[in-house]
């Protein structure tokens, strides 16, 4: 990965705001809350977010790396509000830290009720990935480190 390319990643990109002001992050997952995805209250599974949180984190994870990697620990997720059938889920990933074999990946999790204009935050967490080889073992995010 060039050095570009880890500062953008670094950096984020800005996005439209639909009723919300602007942040940094990638935007890297947009999905809609199904039903099969609720709990017995009728709102969508915190399970579930966490699971989108979690691939988004992995795909940034991915990006910086150059291949494949590991959850290693998910740190301060607290729910803001409950996500409901219809929402459209829109993730953020923002890198913050890279270590040796190690990547911290903030996500920021925003949904849009099915007919608003305006999202807003329901969770956020870090999610700390390591890179891995080819037999499963901890290796450099960057190969020439």
């Amino acid at each position: 990965m060039s050095d570009e390319t880890a500062n953008t990643l670094a950096r984020g990109q800005q996005r439209g705001s639909h009723g919300r002001q602007q942040d940094e992050g990638v935007l890297v997952i947009r999905t809609i809350a199904m039903p099969a995805d609720t709990n017995p209250a009728g709102d969508i599974f915190g399970g579930w977010l966490m699971s989108q949180m979690d691939l988004a984190a992995g795909n940034m994870a991915g990006r910086v790396s150059q291949g494949r990697g590991a959850t290693v620990s998910v740190e301060a997720m607290q729910f803001l509000r409950p996500v409901k059938v219809g929402d459209e889920v829109t993730l953020y990933a923002t890198l913050c830290k890279v270590g040796r074999t190690s990547m911290r990946i903030h996500i920021d999790a925003w949904a849009r009720p099915r007919f608003s204009e305006k999202s807003e935050k329901v969770t956020d967490a870090d999610f700390v990935f390591v890179a891995l080889d080819e037999n499963g073992a901890p290796r450099p995010v960057f190969e020439g480190s």
